[in-house]
């Protein structure tokens, strides 16, 4: 996937790139996200600029995320001191080993309440196209990265309903696995 920071994919770009994506891919769609898209950086770290979390939406991800299973929260691997890894337990299978950044950590939540997250591509693309999320820096460095991306920070409940699909769609890209539906 192209390098494009905070520029939105239109639809017909977004079909157009889907054409290239394996038959196993399916369609997704999210809502168009209401506000500006929050600046970042373009290096790494990979970071929003001036968006404060808001730590009852990080907790209650936390908590939702820890219900996955297989899921261990600790320490990140790869990202900024305090940010928190979702990393998959030994038992769980990884389907696309090409797409973890390192070890097994599918996500990682920053401090900022943002999150980056393996996807697949096509829902990659369809989230930042509905202005849900920002290519990774590095997604168009290393095969497998296509679908790496920074998710904003939610913030509201709402947002976080959109937030959190988009970690369980990682959760099962990553993993092959799909999670029960959630009940809330």
């Amino acid at each position: 996937m192209p390098r494009l920071p905070n520029l939105v994919l239109t639809s017909a770009v977004a079909s157009l790139l889907a054409l290239s994506a394996p038959a196993s891919a399916q369609t997704v769609t999210f809502p168009m996200r209401d506000g500006a898209r929050p600046d970042t950086t373009t290096g790494v770290p990979h970071v929003q600029i001036g968006v404060l979390p808001v730590p009852e939406l990080s907790e209650e991800m936390l908590r939702q995320v820890a219900e996955f299973p297989g899921v261990v929260l600790g320490a990140t691997r790869v990202s900024l001191p305090g940010a928190v890894g979702f990393q998959l337990t030994r038992d769980v299978p990884i389907a696309q080993p090409q797409a973890i950044v390192g070890g097994r950590e599918f996500a990682h939540l920053h401090p900022d309440g943002s999150l980056h997250a393996a996807l697949h591509p096509e829902t990659a693309l369809a989230a930042i196209d509905a202005g849900w999320a920002v290519a990774h820096p590095w997604a168009d460095q290393r095969p497998g990265w296509e679908g790496f991306v920074m998710i904003y920070t939610p913030l509201d409940e709402a947002e976080l309903d959109v937030v959190l699909r988009l970690v369980r769609s990682s959760y099962t890209f990553v993993s092959g696995q799909s999670l029960p539906e959630k009940q809330r």
